[in-house]
């Protein structure tokens, strides 16, 4: 229940900062095209070093196996969360692509990194780059072919040279081998500061983010409409509970920690990157930003009641 209730107040911290964001979107201090560049610093800049400097600490065996284990619980993951997804979401219905993309990728990024943070501090953030490097090929791939509703594996290679990939391999080098940015004479350590300044940037700018995002949506109309609700409930509590319930047989030597985080991860808002590929392949992108907008708000609900119930059964 500790888990839940620093999960509880990092939430509520979360959501002050978001509704700061859609008031800059109001008053226009924050503008459409704004929003989209600060995505981009965020994806491209503060994600992938906060995720880099996870990985700037002593190598520890044990953590290694955590990690190791963190991978191979993500993967099992999504291997449940997808045909689940489409059992909820059949094919062939009215935006049953964007609503199943919806429930199966989570904002395990923008929403999960502040929140591991918070409860595991840089040992969980390193756990979780497993989760989020399982998310990036998947999303890219099935995600990407899932939206455009036929096979096609050319977005795979962007997957793998995306910044967020490019920082969990040289992280996991520097891990694996021992260098540090502090090591480096001089300047390393003036170096290792300027990285951690930008990384703990995080947080505060990715709220902002979710806040001008969501202010752009019809809030009031979306609430209101059933499909969005039933997906918003299937990708916060029903696809959760499943995942922690299975979690629960999990054998007794795989790190709670590592067990705890995949279940958080999956929990997260939808991913900003249906939107985007929403509008690549002239789908909903106005339903997909809907599903985002509610589900992040609601989240503030939903994610401390999913975390009290894995730390209750797991």
């Amino acid at each position: 229940m500790e888990n839940a209730q620093v999960i509880a107040t990092r939430v509520l911290i979360m959501a002050i900062i978001l509704i700061i964001g859609a008031i800059a979107y109001k008053v226009k201090v924050i503008t459409k095209d704004g929003t989209k560049q600060l995505s981009n610093v965020e994806l491209k800049i503060v994600n992938p070093l906060l995720i880099f400097m996870s990985y700037q600490s002593e190598f520890d065996s044990t953590r290694l196996k955590g990690l190791l284990w963190t991978f191979i619980l993500s993967a099992a993951c999504f291997a449940i969360t997808i045909p689940l997804a489409s059992l909820l979401k059949r094919k062939g219905k009215e935006n049953w692509s964007v609503e199943r993309f919806s429930c199966i990728y989570s904002n395990c990024g923008f929403m999960g990194i502040p929140l591991i943070n918070a409860l595991f501090g840089s040992e969980g953030v390193l756990y979780l780059t497993a989760y989020i490097t399982i998310f990036n090929i998947l999303v890219f791939t099935h995600g990407y072919m899932m939206m455009k509703e036929q096979t096609d594996f050319s977005a795979f290679i962007s997957a793998i040279k995306s910044p967020t990939i490019i920082a969990v391999f040289i992280g996991l080098i520097c891990y694996i081998t021992n260098l540090r940015l502090s090591s480096i004479p001089a300047v390393g350590g003036i170096l290792n500061d300027a990285l951690q300044f930008i990384s703990d940037m995080n947080t505060p700018l990715a709220m902002i983010i979710a806040g001008a995002t969501a202010a752009q949506s019809n809030l009031i109309k979306a609430i209101t409409d059933v499909k969005i609700l039933t997906t918003t409930a299937y990708k916060l509590l029903v696809i959760p509970f499943v995942i922690i319930t299975l979690m629960h047989f999990v054998p007794s030597g795989v790190p709670q920690m590592s067990e705890t985080i995949v279940c958080i991860a999956c929990a997260c808002p939808a991913a900003t990157t249906g939107t985007m590929f929403a509008l690549l392949f002239d789908k909903n992108a106005k339903r997909c930003s809907e599903i985002f907008a509610i589900t992040t708000i609601l989240s503030i609900v939903t994610l401390p009641i999913i975390t009290a119930y894995a730390s209750f059964l797991i």
